[in-house]
């Protein structure tokens, strides 16, 4: 019977390892079989088997410190195997797939068989204490006493690896939340050094855990029984490094995103500033000419009226479409805030040349006197919701030509806050991957392109505000709180109401 455990045992071990190693890849890599459940048994089948028959091998082997290098050797090869058979990994990821499993699965091997292997000693001390006093009545039932402790024993073993490394592992998985971020070699490097701190750790373990003295193996800590919470401690430490390794590379990640979208909003505000000054003193300049124009046609046709000269008709015609072309140079959009009116006059028109049929809609959108956000800051929410918007639309047009394109701006105001909301029409398909805070960019540009939300919302903050999105159908919604309050240079907060 016991023969028949330790063979079925290691079986649902690699198994077990083999499902966990195809989620942790899974989660990584694309599959090479379209369907995943497939992809991902093949997977933890071929691990499983390679498992065993290494595993076999290693009977064969002594723990002379050769052995051990080529064991461990052995099985990163066949994880890089499977990676690549069974995955797309050519990537620089794969390295750290590769390397971090086998770590966190020997660490996981050596906690478990320290700390189970101690419990079963003690197991053993105690039946033979009950031997001692006379409890089992026969040898037969002491036999059998000590064979239930050894097999609860490997119970407990296999299931503290089985659990721990998938407990791990998806730890790892959620902490890793960029997961098809374009990592580079610096950043490969900080990740795998503490994976293979902990390779090299359980490695030293394999080769100096078992002495043989005598002719007979020794194990370490039994020499040493402070090594069985040193070595223990040591290895959590290792793990506590790999995951902290990765949490901080993700913290990384978000904020050199976060400052390289500062960088881009504060050019933004720079360029928005430069650009709504001179449109506004040509709006400015066109206003005054065109009253003073008006004025000018006025007169020439009322004397033209009072000359009653016939030959003087094509000329009143054309003073006529002189006078409509003036009326086009009206402001289209008048809410109360000068800049915005500026705003909202280029994106139209700017949109009408790729979108000619959008229908702009702004008579909800009303600025107060009293307004203490900054115009320059509204502009900058207002200037990236409409890009999004306007992009929405026209990949909308792109698809379906006869679809109705529109963007509708109100604003609400209650008590100290003011409301902005966006609604535009779009596809119906948003991309959201993952724990992402924001949809997914279409554009090929990642880099500098999908941070209009991010700019938005970090713009509402500093007035204590926030934003929020939803999708109604193929309407998308988007909504922006900021109290009514400036801010002085040095960062302290004047509230104050709408007068």
């Amino acid at each position: 019977m016991s023969e028949a455990i330790s063979i079925l045992f290691p079986v649902l071990l690699y198994t077990s390892q083999g499902c966990c190693l195809q989620y942790f890849y899974g989660s990584f890599l694309k599959g090479r079989i379209r369907d995943k459940r497939w992809n991902g048994l093949a997977a933890a089948a071929s691990y499983a088997v390679l498992k065993l028959a290494l595993s076999r091998v290693e009977e064969l082997e002594s723990w002379e410190y050769r052995a051990a290098a080529w064991r461990l050797a052995a099985a990163l090869c066949f994880l890089t195997v499977i990676a690549f058979c069974f995955y797309k990994a050519f990537c620089l990821i794969t390295a750290f797939l590769v390397v971090t499993f086998q770590a966190v699965s020997d660490i996981s091997r050596y906690m478990a068989v320290i700390w189970i292997g101690e419990l079963g000693d003690g197991m053993l001390d105690f039946w033979n204490w009950c031997a001692g006093k006379g409890i089992f009545v026969s040898k037969r039932s002491f036999a059998a006493a000590v064979n239930a402790g050894l097999i609860g024993g490997w119970i407990l073993q296999y299931l503290m690896m089985s659990l721990a490394l998938y407990l791990l592992l998806r730890k790892i998985v959620r902490d890793f939340r960029e997961k098809e971020y374009g990592i580079r070699r610096t950043e490969l490097l900080f990740l795998l050094t503490p994976s293979a701190v902990g390779l090299m750790l359980c490695l030293l373990l394999r080769i100096i855990i078992v002495a043989m003295e005598d002719g007979a193996p020794q194990i370490l800590y039994d020499r040493y029984p402070i090594l069985v919470a040193v070595i223990p401690a040591i290895l959590l430490l290792s793990l506590l490094s790999i995951l902290y390794g990765v949490k901080l590379f993700q913290d990384m990640i978000y904020l050199n995103r976060e400052r390289s979208s500062r960088i881009i909003l504060e050019k933004q505000v720079a360029g928005l500033q430069e650009h709504m000054e001179e449109m506004e003193r040509v709006y400015s300049g066109i206003r005054s000419m065109k009253h003073d124009m008006k004025n000018t046609v006025l007169v020439m046709e009322r004397l033209l009226a009072e000359g009653g000269v016939k030959e003087h008709a094509e000329l009143k015609d054309y003073m006529a479409e002189l006078n409509r072309t003036f009326e086009k140079l009206e402001v289209r959009f008048r809410t109360g805030n000068g800049i915005v009116d500026t705003l909202l006059n280029m994106k139209y028109y700017e949109a009408l040349r790729e979108v000619p049929d959008l229908k702009l809609e702004a008579d909800g959108l009303l600025f107060p006197p009293g307004l203490k956000i900054q115009s320059y800051d509204v502009g900058i929410i207002l200037g990236n919701a409409l890009d999004n918007a306007i992009e929405a639309c026209r990949r909308l047009k792109a698809e379906e030509p006869g679809a109705d394109a529109f963007i509708r701006l109100g604003s609400l105001r209650k008590g100290n806050l003011l409301i902005l909301k966006i609604e535009n029409s779009f596809d119906g398909r948003l991309v959201k991957k993952g724990q992402d805070e924001f949809p997914e960019t279409v554009k090929e540009d990642r880099e500098s392109h999908g941070i209009g939300l991010s700019n938005i919302k970090s713009t509402a903050r500093k007035y204590q505000g926030t934003m929020d999105f939803k999708v109604n159908g193929r309407v998308f919604i988007l909504s922006v709180m900021m109290k009514n309050e400036r801010r002085d240079e040095d960062g302290v907060w004047n509230p104050a109401g709408f007068e």
